[in-house]
């Protein structure tokens, strides 16, 4: 018991050092998580010119995503139990050096196996997640860890990085299509990898210069299979699905919608990596507003209202354009409720499925630290891992479901039933948690008039 006890960092003071050393961590790790996402899922936009270069169908598309995503997610489990181990610093030093190589290797692909490799080895990136989480958990008090695990996951902007840089510089792509640059890298879209390759290197030096030397870990000198058991609760696994709805489903999205607007709605890429980031930002930056709500209200009230709100989004928005045709008995046709969505409306819908997500996904970490105060690690680490795999797999159901259905609409109906079972979960759960506390109460549909009137 005492070298358990001697094993966990000290209580860390609301001033002084320690408030300074949190604010840095928290400044850094949310910075590092940005870029570390943005390149994560870089080819949510760059496969718009890949597409075209290479000849590839929806499906090939979909599988760089794809490969991207399941390598962003799969390393979660162990890389938060290894912060909680040896520290966020070390390790979150090694994950930005680590991806800079294959970000740069991507420069130099030419075919679409080569491409889906280095895509699978820079999807390594996302895996910063749990790192962060379980880093800013050491470092930050109870009464404030939603709101900071909030500030670290509005890191999930760095989604609509790749996107603005189109926006801001119209011309990156095609002013230096044809081009090479220092003998090595070729111009075009090439240039988004090169870019961000460099910046790697130097966030992860800014990080070495900037945190505390002497770092925090929960999970110092605590055995594995300490550090293993919560996952062996119903519960862990519950907060997974929640997360694949949220996060897995926002990834999904992130880097489909792309090549929905171009394909559906048929504008540039310029415009539809602007309207992606219209639903990027507030899913990322309501984070925080998500965890301080969390804080003051209880997670599970916020992830009611994530889920009504992201159904109500969802089901609109999977209708498909048209209209019935009715046939009458003489064999004359006529149309009726006709029903279309423009660009317009549709994009206002997927802000506010967007605002859903940015504030259930802080609702559902605020629940680990609060369950599995020593084992953020582990649990944030599956947590994320699962919902993250969410990512993997949706992307792929999308284009699937629209080749079998022929409806582009049918992405929706994936998040809507998504969506619709986890809330069917979590409301199970909670009536089956108050029928455990009142026994007595289970079956008093009605309360007698007298009960009712004192009330």
């Amino acid at each position: 018991m005492a070298a358990a006890q001697a094993a966990r960092p000290a209580p860390m003071q609301t001033g002084g050092a320690g408030y300074r050393g949190a604010t840095r961590v928290l400044v850094m790790s949310s910075t590092a998580f940005t870029l570390m996402f943005a390149v994560w899922l870089m080819f949510g936009v760059l496969g718009v010119p890949i597409q075209a270069e290479l000849g590839l169908s929806e499906p090939q598309l979909a599988w760089i995503s794809a490969v991207a995503v399941l390598n962003g997610s799969m390393w979660r489990l162990p890389a938060g139990m290894l912060a909680d181990r040896v520290g966020g610093r070390v390790v979150t030093i090694a994950m930005l050096l680590l991806t800079a190589i294959p970000c740069f290797l991507v420069t130099q692909a030419g075919s679409y196996a080569t491409l889906l490799v280095l895509a699978f080895l820079v999807g390594f990136a996302g895996n910063l997640f749990s790192v962060g989480v379980a880093w800013n958990s050491a470092w930050t008090p109870k009464e404030h860890q939603g709101f900071a695990l909030g500030v670290f996951g509005a890191g999930n902007v760095g989604a609509s990085v790749t996107k603005l840089l189109l926006v801001l510089a119209p011309g990156l792509l095609t002013a230096t299509a044809g081009a090479t640059y220092l003998g090595v890298v070729e111009g075009g879209w090439r240039v988004i990898p090169a870019i961000y390759s460099v910046a790697l290197v130097v966030v992860a030096l800014l990080t070495y210069l900037v945190v505390p030397r002497q770092d925090r870990m929960a999970g110092q000198g605590k055995p594995l299979r300490a550090m293993l058991a919560p996952l062996r609760e119903l519960r862990v696994w519950r907060f997974s699905l929640y997360y694949a709805a949220v996060f897995g489903a926002y990834v999904a999205l992130s880097a489909w919608m792309p090549h929905y607007y171009v394909t559906t709605f048929g504008v540039e890429l310029r415009t539809a990596a602007l309207l992606t980031a219209l639903f990027i930002f507030p899913a990322s930056l309501l984070r925080p507003l998500g965890g301080w709500v969390s804080d003051r209200v209880g997670a599970r009230r916020v992830m009611y209202a994530t889920f009504v709100v992201m159904l109500l989004a969802s089901g609109v928005l999977m209708m498909p354009n048209g209209h019935l045709v009715v046939v009458h008995a003489d064999g004359s046709t006529s149309e009726h409720l006709a029903y279309g969505l423009g660009i317009a409306p549709f994009t206002a819908l997927l802000v506010l499925l967007g605002c859903a997500m940015g504030i259930g996904k802080a609702a559902v970490f605020k629940h680990i630290p609060e369950y599995f105060p020593d084992n953020v690690g582990s649990v944030g680490g599956l947590v994320g891992m699962l919902g993250g795999l969410g990512g993997f797999f949706l992307p792929l159901l999308f284009a699937y479901t629209k080749q079998w259905s022929g409806f582009p609409t049918s992405t929706f109906f994936v998040v809507l039933v998504l969506t619709a079972v986890c809330l069917a979960w979590m409301h199970l759960t909670v009536v089956r948690m108050l029928h455990d506390e009142s026994p007595e109460l289970a079956d008093h549909f009605e309360a007698p008039q007298g009960a009712l009137a004192t009330r």
